[in-house]
């Protein structure tokens, strides 16, 4: 007999014979499997381990489908082909989703055949969930979900320590959710949730709150979410009021703090992990930190904590002078031979092929100390040459054979930190410091660097995020992260900030990346941050206008990054801010509708944000003239229309200037804003000269092509 679960929103119907008959949302009616049936649940071994099935079959990872199911006392029993065992799965049926964990197998005295002792099953992998699901219009990876306007299908981690995906095929998505061995094979629950398209987030809400998940919903749902954000690696208490200053005149209401503003750092991540060493900025260290914030947060900017949680740097207290066991080895080592505090030739029983050759990654860690090699053979006997005993200012030792230590996993990003191990304990240790950090009143986080882990990937860059995430004492508004994995979109409310593009190619970069990820994105059902935006001596504010435009088209906010000497050097600091506070609160106040952002989504298309006479925004389009002023760098102007009138928006990018124009045309004028008011230009009987340096408006009778020839013909004086 079939077996029905089922709860206010779906029916799911499993088949005695072990597989998915049907998935209806109750809403709609929609059956959202396809024809072709899966096994619901199977189960992976490195290789067959009952004796006669060994025997039968190839020696290799094997799975075997469930091909049975009954239900007992409210749990499945599933059994396995080939397999003289049994599974107890236990099943949670909330009113919105569902919950399956592996509980226990049942075991028989002939389960594994004869001669082999094992007590319980050698399981690899335990697929808790498989469901092959028809095309539908969207479908979003990281959440694992696919949906159209009928339905919504979503099987994602209810646990950090479950591994969830989906398979494309040519006519399905197969859902699904793991245990693994490695990492916890019983009792963690992969959960479905399925519904109309508009409840989904209700049903993932539901799962978060009676699980006591991370609020990914919440703060999806927070006012928080789509405002920019303003960056900063060097604030502190003696210039904090500086950049409120900064922050508030480009409209931003979030300061993001990098933990080097106020720990000590050589460099870049060298010394990433000492959490508890303040800089000399902070001469109280935590206190002085708690004050800053606590002033951030008087001025109405709401705080945030950008910190490399799974980094540890080589200068850090956990790599010298003692290498800490903790640090993630990429592949392990034995010595072959004694290695005594002199030797600078080491053997090894592994062959070494493959071993990093990047002169900053080549560094061998045994017990406590750190080895830097120059080359290795491939052939045996094998062995490291030209090694550097006691690099990093660890302590050169003697080890003995069949020490096991191995290749240091360093951060292909600078190469000037390490890994930590999410095996052991560090990662916690780390953990509990940030979390010190974090409650000095900061409201939001960015997990930088989050790819930074040992494998399973996606679970360990949730878990490590995780890790850290659960010991905050106020939960942060919402979080962003460098990676990011199933479970971490319960953490992780918007992907990460794209990283800094140059000016000459910014607007290229932007579309083919945080541009294209964002409709993505929004199969997830979330949002992804444009930025970083960099303040070089190139910038203009039409450059970071193109970017913030096409992140109010998507509702995403973008990561601006500054700095108090760039700010006071670059002489269009004032329009750039000028413009980013415009559509900062264009979104605040709600201009940005719907109609503006599929507007906004032309990116063939540049837009600007007006102020008209009546004080109130204008969104227009304008186009570059390539060629003005003969195509001097220097000068900068864009053409746009209104109320019938060609006109141009003109600007120096190095400072002041005077522009001469072959023309007298008394309708041409010149104006510091459209709506302001007139501004008095010198004449000639054959030119007319203006001053150039921030941004400026003329309007003209002239049509946009003879306004254009005039701005290509004018002069620099």
């Amino acid at each position: 007999m079939s077996i029905t679960l089922e709860n206010t929103k779906f029916r799911l119907v499993l088949s005695p014979e072990g597989f998915a008959e049907s998935l209806i949302v109750k809403q709609s009616g929609a059956e959202c499997l396809s024809e072709e049936k899966l096994p619901f649940f199977s189960l992976t071994e490195e290789r067959p381990y009952h004796n006669e099935i060994k025997l039968s079959y190839p020696t290799k990872k094997t799975t075997f489908p469930a091909n049975r199911i009954r239900m007992e006392n409210g749990k499945l029993i599933v059994g396995f082909a080939l397999l003289h065992f049994e599974a107890v799965v236990r099943v949670e049926i909330s009113e919105r989703y569902m919950i399956f964990a592996l509980e226990d197998f049942i075991v028989t005295p002939d389960s594994f055949g004869l001669g082999v002792e094992l007590i319980q099953p050698p399981v690899l992998e335990f697929r808790l969930v498989q469901l092959p699901i028809r095309p539908k219009t969207h479908f979003g990876q990281w959440l694992n979900v696919i949906w159209d306007e009928e339905a919504a299908v979503n099987v994602l981690a209810a646990c950090p320590y479950v591994k969830v995906g989906a398979e494309k095929q040519t006519e399905r998505h197969i859902l699904y959710g793991e245990a693994l061995r490695g990492i916890q094979l019983k009792n963690v629950g992969v959960a479905l949730v399925a519904s109309e398209p508009g409840a989904l987030l209700d049903g993932i809400d539901a799962l978060e709150i009676e699980q006591d998940l991370p609020r990914g919903v919440a703060s999806r749902r927070s006012d928080s979410i789509n405002r920019s954000y303003y960056w900063s690696a060097a604030i502190c208490p003696d210039n904090v009021d500086q950049h409120i200053a900064y922050a508030k005149r480009g409209g931003f209401r979030q300061i993001l703090i990098y933990y080097s503003a106020f720990l000590a750092e050589i460099g870049g991540f060298a010394q990433t992990g000492n959490y508890i060493e303040y800089n000399s900025a902070f001469p109280n260290g935590w206190d002085d930190l708690a004050h800053m914030v606590e002033k951030i947060k008087a001025a109405g900017i709401t705080p945030g904590l950008h910190v490399l949680h799974s980094h540890i740097g080589l200068r850090s207290r956990y790599l010298t002078p003692i290498a800490d066991h903790r640090i993630n080895l990429s592949r392990h080592l034995t010595l072959a031979k004694p290695l005594s505090a002199e030797d600078t030739t080491i053997y090894v029983e592994e062959n070494p092929a493959g071993s990093p050759k990047f002169d900053k990654m080549r560094i061998l860690k045994f017990m406590g100390e750190l080895i830097q090699y120059e080359s290795f053979t491939t052939e045996f006997p094998y062995r490291f040459t030209g090694c550097k005993r006691g690099f990093n200012d660890t302590i050169a030792r003697a080890h003995e054979i069949g020490t096991i230590g191995g290749i240091l996993d360093v951060s292909e990003f600078c190469a000037n930190s390490a890994y930590v191990n999410q095996q052991t304990s560090l990662q916690d240790e780390i953990a509990e410091q940030i979390a010190k950090i974090y409650d000095a009143g900061f409201e939001f986080v960015y997990f930088d660097g989050s790819e930074g882990v040992n494998a399973p990937f996606d679970i360990n860059v949730g878990l490590a995020q995780w890790r850290v995430y659960r010991r905050f004492g106020q939960k942060p508004r919402f979080c962003e992260g460098a990676a990011k994995s199933n479970f971490s979109w319960h953490m992780l409310s918007g992907g990460n900030a794209f990283d800094v593009w140059k000016s000459d190619v910014f607007k290229e970069m932007t579309v083919l990346h945080p541009f294209r990820e964002a409709s993505h994105m929004a199969d997830d059902f979330t949002r992804v941050n444009f930025g970083w935006w960099n303040l070089d001596m190139k910038q203009r504010p039409d450059i970071l206008e193109y970017g913030t435009a096409l992140a109010a088209a998507w509702n995403c906010p973008g990561a601006f990054q500054a700095n108090l000497a760039r700010f006071q050097e670059h002489p269009r600091t004032d329009d750039i801010l000028e413009t980013l506070r415009r559509w900062e609160d264009a979104r605040e106040c709600g201009f940005i509708t719907d109609e503006i952002r599929a507007e906004l989504k032309r990116t063939e298309i540049e837009h600007t944000l007006l102020i008209d006479e009546h004080g109130a925004y204008e969104l227009a389009e304008w186009e570059q003239v390539p060629d003005a002023v003969g195509g001097n760098p220097e000068i900068t102007v864009f053409l746009l229309e209104r109320g019938g009138k060609a006109c141009a928006v003109c600007w120096n990018n190095v400072g002041s200037a005077r522009l001469s124009f072959p023309l007298t045309d008394e309708s041409f004028q010149y104006v510091e804003a459209l709506g302001g008011a007139e501004t008095a230009v010198e004449r000639t009987e054959s030119a007319l000269i203006l001053p150039v340096d921030k941004k400026r408006y003329f309007i003209s009778s002239r049509s946009k092509e003879e306004l254009a020839a005039a701005f290509a013909q004018a002069t620099l004086l």
